[in-house]
């Protein structure tokens, strides 16, 4: 039996990690991270690790893969489903926290995603096509929510080799359906549009600050390749194309900053989707105090227990 648990979700800049936290010490919790970057080493500035925040409250799922690595939701599923289960055992509840919206949404959908392995037949017979090809080949199989998923042609390769290999493997593909965690009350950090906005541009100057040009410069000059910073978007894209003389200061900040404000305005949409696929979130205002945070999200717990 799950000691149950919350998922702290919002988008970017709202402060989710600094509630979480607070709420995880009030229930004697432990925090398993949502984020799709803060699983590198080294790469702690551009991500917003902020690991001194968390002081004694354990946390999961940072820093747990070398940067250049391309970790995947088939391995954050089954990463997240041992930590899950360590916690269970432990008795310890959880506290999901994070802004990727696949990795939260698939947790709070309990799927599975059994391994597939590589048909090299299937990538020969695919190989030239483009990526609109493969991409109109891969909605005969599936709905696409998330085209940020198959924005390459090596991508969508593999989606399209994961969509077959379920297809004719019908039960496999039974334990990816859902099977809802509802032990898990998901709370959203709300803030107005122009307080995340100029939190976002605060927060990029200060990253700037801190180091995160020279960050990007040391993962490069210990052989993490450019392509591979620049894969993970954001302040790693940008400050690689800055640092290897593609893109001037000041036009690397202005095109971050656009990035980033839209990356908020995508989180937002995918939070409200989720809400509309049957996932209830109980929006909080950013602008209460963290002990008025914790009471409130306590207070819709009573209200739905597990």
């Amino acid at each position: 039996m799950s000691p149950g648990g919350f998922a702290i979700v919002g988008p970017t800049a709202s402060g989710k990690t600094g509630r979480a936290v607070a709420l995880a010490r009030a229930i004697g919790g432990e925090i398993i991270s949502a984020d799709s970057r803060q699983v590198y080493r080294g790469m702690d500035i551009g991500t917003g690790k902020d690991l001194e925040v968390y002081g004694n409250v354990p946390y999961h799922l940072i820093d747990i893969c070398p940067a250049g690595y391309r970790y995947n939701l088939y391995e954050y599923v089954r990463d997240y489903t041992d930590v899950h289960a360590d916690l269970v055992k432990r008795n310890v509840p959880e506290v999901l926290c994070g802004g990727t919206g696949m990795y939260v949404e698939t947790v709070l959908n309990g799927i599975s995603l059994p391994p597939v392995p590589r048909d090299d037949t299937l990538r020969a017979s695919l190989a030239g096509k483009s990526l609109g090809e493969l991409t109109d080949m891969l909605k005969c199989y599936k709905t696409l929510r998330n085209n940020s998923d198959i924005d390459t042609v090596a991508r969508a390769t593999r989606a399209l080799e994961i969509a077959l290999y379920y297809h004719n493997h019908p039960a496999e593909q039974e334990l990816t359906r859902p099977h809802p965690r509802h032990y898990i009350t998901v709370i959203g950090v709300d803030v107005d549009r122009e307080t995340r906005r100029s939190r976002i541009t605060t927060r990029l100057r200060t990253r700037l600050d801190e180091g995160l040009i020279d960050e990007v410069r040391t993962l490069l000059a210990t052989g993490v390749a450019a392509e591979d910073l620049i894969y993970y978007g954001l302040e790693y894209k940008f400050v690689t194309l800055h640092v290897i003389g593609q893109m001037s200061f000041d036009e690397m900040f202005k095109r971050l900053e656009t990035a980033i404000h839209q990356f908020a305005k995508r989180q937002m949409t995918w939070w409200r989707g989720m809400e509309r696929r049957g996932h209830h979130i109980n929006w909080l205002s950013s602008t209460l105090s963290d002990d008025e945070f914790v009471a409130a999200a306590l207070d819709y717990r009573k209200s739905n227990p597990t």
